[in-house]
């Protein structure tokens, strides 16, 4: 199947507070994003199918190879997806596997074949002269798809191997290792109790992600965010956003049903709207990678936000960033 390029408009996120319209980074960037998705029909398609969003200006801009969580749908990440590309990225998300996590290292395996597609397949999917600069390709996912970011930066791929220097950065959102420190899934990441990265890293957590809606809690203390960034080299970025939970930064409504389940019914959900979680962690990213590429991670708008978090429009804890 071709490449489908929606060339509708994408809904627009609600108005930011006044606090937050102090850094533009927390609203749609200039740059137009569009909806793409790509099947695996035939044998120049992608190991598997993927969604894309892209700007539509010509450009080059910075791709994102972004893991979606345990059963979750690509697209139910759209709307923070469509923030972070109107700043110009360019965020492609495979579907890994439609319902269970295949065993044992495979799932790495299966987005290290995507990443080394990236180069000869990415652009034929592309709108009309728009092209991804590889040599800035980020890393980053959410809950197990944290973990597969992870552990792709740190090697654990071995059906095929890929260059551990290819990768810029990593962005993971509320990551997840297991069910506890005990029984962590695989891979088994947090065995290591320092991440030898090639990599700046950020991680973004959610307060809610400890408490216990089903039987469990989505992200257990044991295995959360905090045990991945603890691990992580300088340098690197953390915020929580203390008062949503762990599925909130999925679209308020996702379109497939499993995901719709996932997003309302696993996890304790925070009482705020999910914009605000969304355009923050949108925000996060953004401020954390434009810096990076500019070269200015010491004195740009991510050290701003750290310095006074309130201009965040979710509200942020547990704030910290270890410079080289």
């Amino acid at each position: 199947m071709a490449a489908v390029v929606e060339t509708k408009p994408v809904p627009v996120e609600a108005k930011p507070n006044e606090s937050a319209a102090e850094l533009p980074v927390f609203n749609l960037g200039s740059h137009t994003p569009t909806p793409i998705t790509v099947g695996t029909s035939n044998i120049s398609s992608p190991p598997k199918s993927l969604f894309i969003v892209s700007p539509i200006e010509q450009r080059s801009y910075p791709a994102i190879l972004f893991s979606p969580g345990t059963s979750i749908s690509n697209n139910a990440y759209s709307q923070l997806f469509q923030h972070v590309s109107s700043h110009g990225f360019i965020v492609v998300s495979p579907q890994l596997y439609s319902f269970m996590p295949p065993s044992g290292n495979n799932e790495v395996d299966l987005a290290a074949q995507v990443a080394n597609w990236l180069p000869e397949g990415l652009k034929s999917n592309l709108p009309e002269n728009v092209e991804a600069d590889l040599n800035k390709l980020v890393l980053s996912g959410h809950s197990r798809g944290g973990t597969i970011a992870f552990a792709l930066s740190l090697g654990y791929a071995t059906n095929p191997e890929i260059r551990l220097d290819q990768f810029s950065a990593l962005v993971a959102v509320d990551p997840v290792g297991g069910t506890n420190r005990c029984t962590e899934l695989n891979p088994i990441v947090l065995s290591n109790n320092n991440f030898d990265l090639s990599c700046p890293v950020t991680a973004i957590g959610t307060g809610l992600a400890g408490v216990a809606k089903c039987m469990i809690p989505c992200a257990p203390e044991s295995a959360n965010h905090e045990k991945f960034y603890e691990r992580s080299k300088a340098p690197k970025a953390h915020f929580v956003t203390k008062e949503y939970g762990h599925m909130d930064v999925l679209d308020d409504s996702p379109s497939n049903l499993r995901s719709w389940v996932m997003s309302k019914c696993m996890c304790a959900n925070g009482k705020g709207p999910r914009e605000a979680v969304r355009r923050t962690v949108g925000g996060l990213a953004v401020a954390f990678l434009k810096d990076l590429f500019s070269g200015n991670l010491k004195n740009g708008v991510l050290m701003k936000i750290v310095q006074d978090p309130s201009v965040a429009p979710a509200l942020l804890d547990d704030v910290d960033f270890v410079q080289v």
